[in-house]
């Protein structure tokens, strides 16, 4: 609806004008089972009843209370009743003549969400059983109580809820039911968008955590982990109770302020939108994280960074939040330097800084070359904007700036800056230079020159050393040079390491190491000067700052004969990191870089780091290769997955890792053939367990490649009848290359809303398939025609997701890039947010233009 935006200035005028003494909510969850309660076509929805208590700091003043529901009983402000016809909108509750001291009462049926927003409901297609649970950020709690939708309007909550008979209801307080309602601890102090309510008949763990703290006193936080009956066989939990339990220990100890929520549960629940949410003492993750199959090491690190962001945001976020979306950072970026800083410092993952250096930061360099590219601190004028934050900047690129800080004020002024801030503005809402103070305090340093340059200006910088050797073969001069793109010029201080590699006993060893403050163009490195000639240089070592790495021409030479060598995992990955952003700018051929993935990936050490590398050369092959060269390099992508899969280590996760990206590139008839006799059995390799996951990856790739057809798709659903085998099912019949199959997907996904996110998500990865660009190309003048209609009927976050992926990216000509151009020309007044999503995939086919002419120039030059 057209009111459900809220803007910057009016919450701004709300919370002048408004303050929260408390909530009581409760919910009436007992529809969720049974037939639909609501009228044919109409959404089912339960009984929210908040009673909200909150002082006006200008008696007579009107203003509004938030609230998305299908309809509204009744509504009582101070005692009076008022006409929820009258008052209500659809999105609002109007609040007139307000008292210094006020009491709302607002009787409502709210609608559950088949979208991941507000009070999602899922059925378990298994077994037939239900499961709730609740996902707000950045502003869906309205959809599920009526409230004041903003985060500097900070409150205790009370929650009560009724549920079905058998059911258990957690939420961020600890509960306990009576007289057969639920009724839980109120919280302290919180933002709205991190309670939370999660119900059903979850499979349910317990464990707990103690410690003594610096007064003596003993610390007890009870801990919990869910997830649906239908996964209890593949949970873990014992390792999610461990990562969680060295979290707590790291946090405690350097934080210096014990965890201030009470319990600790975490829910694994189906359908989820994000990775996690902070909900404090309920923190909710997408199930996917509890894995039915065999995986690498990489994706238990992963589970363990997110376990670890989450808790960090227990102080970073929910302790003191940040005052409006502008400051987004002030929770994300913390949380996700913290998550790999406590995970490398208190886990069995001692390498995360490799994964944060490999992965997370390509996140954010992406992000940071988009013409939508913003600083860290970012202009969020309302809630549309704020939605689209949750990016790699605020993310990753946050996070790569607190590692850049930590190595310019050190790390003990930095933490000491945290446990500072948390004392200071416990419970409370702050802005950038609330942060900035403490650290100036504890660094010494002025922050106002360092925020200036990496919070609030966009853009990422480049460094190129530059050597001057004598006729004796030592260094004269190691000079770094810097620059900037035109669109964003700003040069900023890097506290870099710049390290010297040559080639000894076949491999590639750093042998000196200098750091340095880069600034301005250009930074002579003094103290490496008189150092033997190096074979490779690489500006950024040990990956401190947060830059483009180039190479000068001697360097690049010893990279292409010799990146294997190099024996550190970390100088490795930065290389990579390195190679591949050349190939995105245009600046290397893709197909160099595929042949470098082919002859270097089989000796890489680092597992997460080898499934990057399988992603960028899918990348390569699909986008930025030559179109007349494209068939061939996937051709010798298939050939060269075969050959390292027969060689990997019998049941290794080297082995697992090359099997899966050898069905993402097969496609002749006898890799096809392989993949159907991994399937059925008659073809083997030793050591390799094809369990329900890696089939259903198989059967993507028969799918996409008509060799699998709806009745084999049909039998492994059988095999495989659960939620996660019909998001499969789901995705490998709209793989199917069928003019037929492409329109029911587009159907399903453009003109109806009957499918839930999931299973959006599933069709949509389904039908965009890159060997079939002839049959898709039909969409591409029909999505510019409807991608504004489907943003104003759908909610955002299925808006986004269709708008994002039905974007007809492997359309890669001209045309298309001139047929999005014109979108953007002649529709200006269309939301700013949905421009942004169309201006980014604009942008990242002009990139691939870009590169195919490079990699073209190839085979004509």
């Amino acid at each position: 609806m057209p009111g459900e935006n809220l803007s910057r200035d009016e919450a701004q005028e709300r919370a002048a004008l408004l303050s929260v003494e408390g909530y009581e909510v409760f919910l009436d969850l007992r529809s969720a089972v049974g037939d639909s309660n609501g009228d044919a076509g109409a959404p089912r929805t339960f009984r929210s009843v908040t009673t909200l208590r909150f002082r006006c700091a200008e008696p007579g003043a009107a203003s509004f209370a938030d609230l998305i529901a299908p309809s509204v009983t009744a509504v009582s402000l101070n005692g009076k009743d008022l006409d929820p016809s009258e008052v209500f909108d659809g999105s609002r509750i109007a609040l007139e003549d307000l008292r210094e001291e006020n009491e709302l009462v607002v009787d409502a049926q709210c609608a559950y969400s088949r979208t991941g927003e507000g009070m999602h409901r899922f059925v378990d297609p298994e077994d037939g059983e239900v499961y709730l649970y609740t996902q707000y950020e950045p502003a869906d709690s309205r959809r599920v109580f009526a409230n004041f939708e903003q985060p500097d309007l900070k409150a205790p909550f009370r929650f009560s809820a009724q549920a079905p008979e058998g059911w258990t209801v957690w939420s961020n307080g600890a509960g306990e039911q009576v007289d057969g309602v639920w009724q839980f601890a109120e919280t302290k102090p919180i933002s709205t968008y991190i309670t939370a309510i999660v119900a059903g008949p979850y499979h349910y763990v317990t464990d707990s955590y103690e410690r003594v703290l610096d007064d003596g006193t003993r610390l007890e936080i009870p801990l919990g982990a869910m997830c649906r009956k239908g996964l209890a066989k593949h949970f873990d939990a014992d390792d999610v109770f461990l990562v969680t339990k060295q979290g707590l220990d790291f946090f405690h100890d350097h934080f210096d302020y014990p965890y201030p929520f009470g319990k600790y549960d975490q829910a694994f629940v189906p359908e989820y939108n994000l990775g996690a949410m902070e909900n404090p003492g309920c923190v909710t993750f997408r199930e996917e994280f509890i894995f039915r199959g065999k995986v690498t090491q990489a994706s238990y690190e992963r589970r363990a960074n997110v376990i670890l962001h989450e808790m960090a945001h227990m102080w970073f976020g929910d302790l003191v939040t940040m005052r409006w979306w502008d400051d987004l950072w002030l929770k994300e970026s913390f949380a996700d330097f913290m998550g790999s800083f406590s995970m490398v410092e208190a886990t069995r993952f001692t390498s995360g800084w490799i994964t944060f250096a490999n992965n997370r930061k390509a996140w954010a360099y992406r992000a940071d070359q988009l013409p939508s590219t913003h600083p860290v601190t970012a202009d969020i004028r309302d809630l549309e904007d704020a939605k689209l934050n949750f990016d790699g900047i605020t993310y990753a690129k946050g996070a790569s700036v607190l590692k850049q800080l930590v190595a310019y004020a050190g790390r003990d002024a930095f933490l000491e800056g945290a446990r500072r801030y948390f004392k200071r503005h416990a419970y409370g809402n702050t802005r950038l230079g609330d942060l900035l103070s403490v650290l100036e305090e504890t660094s010494g340093r002025d922050m106002t020159a360092w925020s200036r340059a990496w919070l609030q200006t966009a853009g990422v910088n480049s460094l190129t050393p530059q050597v001057t050797l004598s006729a004796q073969g030592r260094i004269t001069e190691l000079a770094v040079v810097q620059e900037a793109a035109e669109s964003h010029p700003e040069l900023r201080p890097h506290r870099v390491a710049v390290g010297l590699y040559r080639r000894e006993a076949g491999e590639l060893v750093r042998y000196a190491r200098a750091e340095v403050d880069v600034e301005g163009p250009r930074t002579t490195v003094a103290e490496l000067a008189g150092a033997e000639a190096p074979e490779l240089v690489l500006v950024n070592d040990d990956d401190l700052t947060y830059c483009k790495i180039r190479f000068d021409e001697t360097s690049l030479a010893t990279l292409r004969g010799h990146l294997g060598d190099i024996t550190d995992p970390l100088a490795r990955a930065l290389c990579w990191s390195a190679l591949w952003s050349l190939t995105r700018d245009g600046l290397m051929p893709a197909r160099d870089f595929i042949g470098l993935v082919l002859r270097f990936a089989g000796q890489e050490s680092d597992i997460g780091v080898l499934q990057m590398l399988h992603a960028w050369a899918n990348t390569a092959r699909t986008h930025y290769c030559a179109p007349d060269w494209r068939e061939e390099g996937g051709r010798a992508l298939a050939e060269g997955a075969l050959r390292e899969l027969r060689v990997a280590a019998p049941g290794s996760q080297h082995q697992l890792t090359w099997a899966r990206f050898f069905a993402s590139v097969a496609s002749s008839a006898a890799d096809l053939q392989l993949l159907q006799g991994l399937l059925d059995g008659t073809g083997k390799i030793d050591g390799l367990d094809v369990d329900q996951e890696l089939r259903w990856a198989f059967l993507g790739a028969l799918a996409a490649s008509g060799a699998a057809d709806e009745q084999a798709i049909a039998d492994e659903l059988a095999r495989d009848d659960t939620a996660s085998g019909k998001r499969h099912q789901v995705r490998c019949l709209a793989a199917r290359p069928s003019a037929a199959v492409k329109a029911q997907a587009w159907a399903a996904v453009v003109e109806s809303d009957a499918l839930s996110n999931a299973l959006v998500e599933a069709t949509i990865a389904g039908f965009q398939q890159p060997s079939q660009r002839e049959l898709t190309a039909a969409y591409a003048p029909k999505y510019f025609e409807v991608i504004e209609r489907v943003w104003a009927e759908r909610s955002i976050q299925i808006g986004m997701d269709v708008v994002r992926g039905l974007f007809p990216h492997f359309q890669d000509r001209q045309e298309t890039l001139d047929a999005a151009d014109a979108w953007l020309t002649g529709h200006e007044q269309a939301p700013p947010a949905l421009r942004r999503l169309v201006l980014e995939a604009t942008d990242d086919l002009a990139r691939s233009l870009r590169a195919q002419a490079c990699d073209g120039a190839v085979a004509t030059g």
